[in-house]
């Protein structure tokens, strides 16, 4: 069962749309026509994040937005069902793009996770994507200097605890409501955040995401954010915005710094007053910023939209 979406529809109008991977139902929204513009949300977001965006480009652009299975309006199935680890996000998201047929001309938009979860897609089928756009996130391991933070530290230490605090108490999803934004939220926005994520059973993937974040080469996922982090100079081909609330103490200003040292030529966009969940606190400008990088006649090999 999915939570109720009814009383959120006022933000969120778009159609839902299901797809089968693996036996797990993964939810997404397809609005709009012309070249696909592909959203990716990291934790404890989920398409909802998008929703300004999503309107913003849809009239111009053909936009898709998944909720990864465990998040938003897909399943949330159990351990014993699904994996959670990042190879299998990638390969759900890879599924959503065959099954819509993109194969050619995709922008990538991602935030959090989904940066790490796009820029694997991307390096695994290069040809398929135009643009990238990489909003509070990483596509490589921690940068030199950077610690990993204490919040998340405690996640990943406090075994059956941490479980307490966020699939009892929803501490994960509660908090980033009010931490990650540093201009705050209306109220039914912080509802909609937090809505999917309404009891024990669903809370498992704002947990399994935490725990999956690969730190040593013993950890499930490292092999494959290792295998990306040695490849993400073949993005200097191709056109990067990087949108960046400076106020974001997970995913620090290195991390946007690390971002422009690999990818010298990408285009930013930073905002000092902004924190993690950038697209809300920097609205006003950075989703008229992203509509111009995505609606680019042409780009910097000098292609033709």
């Amino acid at each position: 069962m999915t939570f109720d979406i009814t009383p959120y529809r006022r933000l969120y109008p778009f159609e839902s749309r299901w797809l089968d991977v693996d036996g797990a139902r993964l939810h997404y929204i397809d609005e709009g026509a012309g070249d696909p513009v592909v959203l990716v949300h990291g934790n404890p977001t989920w398409s909802f994040y998008y929703r300004e965006l999503i309107k913003a480009l849809s009239p111009n652009r053909r936009v898709i937005a998944l909720d990864h299975v465990g998040c938003g309006l897909s399943e949330k199935p159990g351990s014993d069902r699904y994996p959670y680890t990042l190879l299998r996000r990638v390969e759900d998201l890879e599924s959503l793009l065959d099954e819509l047929g993109l194969q050619e001309n995709v922008t990538f938009i991602s935030h959090d996770w989904g940066g790490m979860i796009s820029a694997a897609c991307i390096l695994r089928r290069p040809k398929r994507v135009r643009r990238a756009a990489f909003l509070n996130t990483a596509g490589f391991l921690l940068p030199p200097g950077q610690c990993f933070p204490w919040q998340l530290w405690v996640i990943r230490r406090l075994g059956p605890l941490a479980a307490l605090m966020v699939r009892g108490f929803n501490a994960f999803s509660w908090g980033a409501t009010h931490l990650a934004t540093t201009k705050g939220l209306p109220r039914d926005v912080r509802k909609a955040y937090r809505a999917p994520y309404d009891n024990w059973k669903n809370r498992i993937a704002t947990l399994r995401f935490v725990r999956d974040i690969p730190l040593k080469p013993s950890d499930e996922s490292y092999a494959l954010a290792k295998w990306v982090d040695d490849r993400l100079e073949l993005l200097r081909d191709m056109p990067v915005f990087i949108g960046w609330g400076e106020r974001d103490f997970v995913f620090t200003n290195r991390f946007r710094d690390e971002w422009l040292r690999r990818l010298p030529h990408a285009e930013l966009r930073s905002y000092p007053d902004a924190g993690h969940y950038v697209l809300e606190d920097a609205a006003a400008d950075l989703i008229p910023a992203l509509c111009e990088f995505v609606l680019r006649v042409s780009d910097a090999a000098g292609d033709e939209s």
